[in-house]
């Protein structure tokens, strides 16, 4: 028993060690803690219970306006909004420290996993979706001296109720001068213009054989210049083509590399399943694919990986890549968000696209299930 214990003990310091607080990069709860807890929310100010706010078309509310330092420990939406696809519509920004650039920008819902304007429950660490319509988010986010947070409305029809908590806690003491702070980006590729669709399997000799060995039109998560860590991605798909959508490898280039230092086996492994997922959905605490279509155009899946035992670190530049299809043959539609820390200041992130452009819609790309003018 004693032997045991040890090698628990061990294992849960290697744990600490790696991520800088516990595990799950909690408090410790066997030790009394310091800061001021608080919390911004939709609360009715009277005291009634009108606790949410309204958000008209082409409106933004602030929903986080605090000063530092201190960290944000969770943050909870809800939304009623009759528009179709609001998810996409609905923009989330953060800015830390007084930045003009967010650090965060993406569609709510596809920040929250919902890359394809849906909604699903699924479960991870640091991202969630419960019933009903409930989005939360663990990850932990620093600032210095101060935090602000907003949510627009670039939807045609009013947000009828945006409800929210946010909490967060403020130090008496500043923030180690070596904080990284945290970053999400949005892509997208509505479709991956893949370099061919004169193929009938993705075994064809044409596809199979073709080698990729620089990323030369890969699909892009995230690229970053400074230094920090990159933590995960989730990503949702609309297929164009038929078959199995995930024949592509993972690769991430360090520091300016021209070829990957980390190249993966295919798409379903990255996101640590195999074998098509077997055509079922699943959901755990750092991988999963929540949503899993039939290998039909027209079908919709959605995937997630987060990389907390193992955070991938760079000093200079960051770039995260997916094949779509083997050397990119196939011409699916990709929506993602990736996730990491990096020492501010930080490269703007691109531009989000307009908002009917968010909006998943199949792509005439030809190849199997796709005649070129529309989906059959």
């Amino acid at each position: 028993m004693m032997k045991r214990f040890v090698s628990m003990s061990l294992l849960l310091g290697v744990c600490v060690a790696a991520w800088g607080q516990s595990p799950s990069s909690w408090p410790d709860l066997t030790q009394q803690q310091t800061y001021t807890p608080h919390r911004a929310s939709s609360t009715d100010p009277t005291g009634a219970n009108q606790d949410f706010r309204t958000v008209g078309p082409g409106a933004t509310a602030t929903v986080l306006d605090v000063d530092g330092p201190g960290t944000i420990a969770h943050i909870w939406f809800t939304i009623a909004d009759n528009e179709p696809y609001n998810l996409k519509r609905i923009v989330l920004r953060m800015y830390w420290d007084g930045e003009t650039s967010p650090s965060v920008e993406a569609p709510i819902g596809d920040f929250f996993g919902l890359g394809l304007g849906e909604y699903h429950t699924w479960q991870s660490e640091m991202l969630s979706v419960g019933n009903d319509k409930s989005l939360n988010c663990f990850f932990p986010m620093p600032f210095a001296s101060h935090a602000r947070i907003t949510v627009t409305n670039e939807g045609n029809q009013p947000i009828n109720a945006l409800y929210y908590n946010i909490d967060y806690r403020t130090y008496s003491h500043p923030l180690s001068r070596d904080t990284l702070y945290f970053h999400a980006e949005y892509q997208q590729a509505q479709p991956n213009r893949g370099w061919t669709n004169n193929w009938k399997t993705n075994q064809d000799a044409l596809v199979n054989d073709k080698t990729n060995s620089d990323g030369q039109g890969n699909y892009v998560w995230m690229e970053a210049k400074g230094h920090g860590q990159y933590v995960g991605v989730t990503m949702s798909v609309l297929q164009n083509q038929d078959m199995w959508w995930g024949e592509g490898d993972d690769m991430f280039f360090i520091d300016g590399a021209k070829t990957p230092q980390i190249i993966g086996t295919g798409t379903e492994d990255y996101f640590l399943g195999a074998w098509d997922f077997g055509g079922r959905p699943f959901s755990y605490q750092l991988y999963g694919a929540p949503v899993v279509g039939a290998e039909l155009a027209g079908s919709r899946s959605s995937v997630y990986r987060f990389h907390l035992a193992q955070p991938i670190p760079f000093q200079k530049s960051f770039k995260a890549t997916i094949e779509h299809g083997n050397a990119n043959h196939r011409s699916d539609n990709f929506y993602s968000v990736a996730y990491w820390y990096q020492a501010d200041p930080h490269e703007p992130l691109p531009p989000l696209p307009p908002v009917e452009q968010r909006l998943p819609a199949l792509q005439p790309a030809g190849g199997p299930g796709n005649s070129g003018a529309g989906v059959h």
